[in-house]
């Protein structure tokens, strides 16, 4: 019996197109290289207020303390100098602690922002080892190219495919996507990024049972940063010539459709180019799971109206209506075990922009879960899903995360129905988004850096030209404490 050689097969048509675009396609898209600005700062943003978090600290740095890397990868915010593997790691873990970076709804949800790991930390590594060898130096207008690379591959992934239908976990898509801009950025050529591509199928996922009840707890926080780290490695393998496998998704028996993807076939439903950056969706106001962030919108509206007569024993019913995403992966009842918990709880959010008018992160805190009147308010609490807004939220038009709340009276009166289909963060919304993000990122940078460097970070950030023309090391040498 014979067989052709893996190294003769044709590689699947899925990972010669995501290879193809990583190397290949040429990014003309203006909104597309604005939008990765904000991208950029809004994630760099997240990671500085990570730093406030202990729980979030105490996985930052080396493997083994005291490891020194010449010229390694800088850390933001911190005074690690690290190997670039473990550069992602610590950078992809920062920017996905708090829940609070950008999002990407369709099948399959996720954080395309979370590639941000990979790319700076690869990027970093490359300018300095270019400096020092006496080439050119590596721009942050490849940062960025990256960036939205990585947003095309992971979103346009998640259009058609879900993974969380069959148990896995979306980060899957975030270390297929980091390893094809990574090995890319390596100077890899069309075989190396396939074979880098096909070495991340392999490595399947982890389960997405860290997300939900009865085991919901913290990997959720750092799975981002191991799936870039992950991703990193798998590309300087490939770059010293390390083999990949040509039918690692088609293989009968033995692939990732037949093993893991109950024998369906992946698919693209659409051909790659700039669209997912340029739909992404911000989280500006609320570090909340992104289907909860109009219903936490609704909710303060809501406080501003009835905060005077916000009394339990007054309230007779709470109605909850929502998208089918969100009843599947966010209604929670019952007790919540820890922040991770609480930040993928609907109710839970609701009750603090109901109590509180705002939600932050401290809000998922010991010290405030505690309050009573939180469980309290969950009680009254009747989630229902509208048909209407689970259509809308796949429609490829509209993209909304509708939710609305309307607070009901044992006296038989009752608030206005509030109703938000699309969140602060959503292109629709865009404009309106821009100055927020910008406060944000000013007062994220504030938690860690004294005013004048503040100023300094902030000046360049929002400078596109000046942004994109500047030194990847000297961007990441400012970001230094």
């Amino acid at each position: 019996m014979s067989s052709e050689s893996t190294d003769t097969q044709s590689f699947d048509q899925l990972i010669k197109e995501i290879a193809e675009y990583a190397v290949n396609y040429k990014v003309n898209s203006t909104e597309a290289y604005d939008t990765a600005k904000y991208v950029l700062i809004d994630s760099l943003g997240c990671a500085m207020l990570a730093l406030r978090f202990p729980e979030c600290t105490k996985h930052l740095g080396p493997i083994v303390q005291g490891t020194n890397v010449e010229n390694g990868v800088r850390v933001p915010g911190t005074q690690f100098v690290l190997d670039p593997v473990q550069g992602a790691f610590n950078i992809g873990t920062m920017i996905r602690w708090l829940d609070y970076n950008d999002t990407w709804l369709a099948q399959e949800w996720g954080h395309p922002s979370d590639n941000l790991g990979a790319i700076l930390a690869v990027a970093d590594y490359m300018s300095r080892q270019r400096i020092i060898e006496g080439k050119e130096k590596l721009l942050m207008k490849d940062v960025l190219t990256a960036s939205i690379k990585a947003h095309e591959i992971q979103g346009v992934l998640a259009l058609d495919n879900s993974l969380n239908r069959v148990g896995l976990d979306h980060v899957l898509f975030v270390k297929v996507a980091s390893t094809a801009v990574a090995a890319a950025m390596l100077g890899g050529t069309l075989e190396e990024v396939m074979n880098a591509v096909s070495n991340a199928w392999i490595d399947n996922a982890s389960l997405r049972t860290y997300r939900h009840f009865p085991n919901t707890g913290s990997r959720k926080s750092w799975a981002a940063g191991d799936a870039t780290s992950r991703a990193v490695w798998l590309s300087l393998i490939a770059k010293k010539g390390e083999m990949g496998y040509a039918t690692a998704l088609t293989a009968e028996k033995w692939g990732f459709q037949d093993v893991l993807f109950k024998g369906e076939q992946l698919t693209l439903a659409r051909p790659f180019d700039s669209y997912v950056m340029e739909q992404v969706l911000f989280k500006v106001s609320f570090p909340a799971e992104f289907h909860a962030q109009t219903a936490v919108e609704c909710a303060v509206k809501l406080h501003h109206e009835i905060k005077d007569r916000l009394r339990l024993e007054d309230i007779d019913k709470i109605t909850i209506n929502t998208h089918e995403a969100a009843s599947r992966i966010i209604d929670k009842k019952g007790p919540l075990k820890n922040p991770a918990d609480r930040d993928h709880c609907l109710q839970y959010m609701t009750a603090i922009g109901l109590i509180y008018g705002d939600l932050i992160a401290e809000h998922y805190e010991e010290e405030f879960a505690v309050d009573p009147r939180i469980d309290a308010l969950r009680e009254k609490m009747i989630v229902e899903e509208n048909k209407q807004y689970s259509m809308d939220y796949l429609d490829a038009d509209k993209r909304s995360i509708a939710n609305a709340i309307q607070i009901h009276f044992k006296d038989g009166s009752k608030t206005d129905k509030v109703e938000i289909e699309y969140p602060i963060g959503h292109r629709k919304r865009r404009a309106e988004a821009k100055p927020k993000l910008l406060e944000k990122f000013e007062n994220n940078l504030a938690t860690r850096f004294p005013a004048k460097k503040v100023e300094k970070i902030v000046e360049l950030s929002m400078d596109q030209k000046r942004l994109e023309e500047t030194a990847v090391h000297d961007f990441m040498n400012l970001l230094v404490i």
